[in-house]
């Protein structure tokens, strides 16, 4: 029962700061930097996600198929493939890493 107890009070504090923001700011535009930090706030956070999953706790689980099937999804994204083409490529390549190793 907990673990539904912290999504909710996870959800509501998601709630109330999406609601502080126009509250306080009413009509007034954003800075320029201020909209850059905004902007970069996701794809910093899933990089960041994306790092520690990769890494595995205290950065000693390193799984070198995971990191070939990124490099799969960065050249990718360099050769312009849509984001669900790249992630498919990714997949495709650490599979085929773990099955010809494995």
């Amino acid at each position: 029962m907990t673990i539904w107890l912290a999504i909710g009070c996870v959800a509501l504090l998601s709630f109330a700061m999406k609601a502080v923001g126009p509250a306080v700011l009413g009509d007034r535009e954003l800075s320029g930097r201020a909209r850059g930090v905004v902007a970069l706030l996701a794809p910093v956070l899933l990089a960041g996600l994306v790092v520690v999953n990769v890494a595995g706790p205290g950065w000693r689980g390193l799984d070198w198929t995971l990191v070939v099937g990124l490099g799969g999804v960065v050249a990718a994204r360099a050769c312009r493939a849509p984001v669900l083409v790249a992630v498919l490529a990714g997949v495709v390549v650490t599979a085929v890493l773990r099955v010809a190793l494995g």
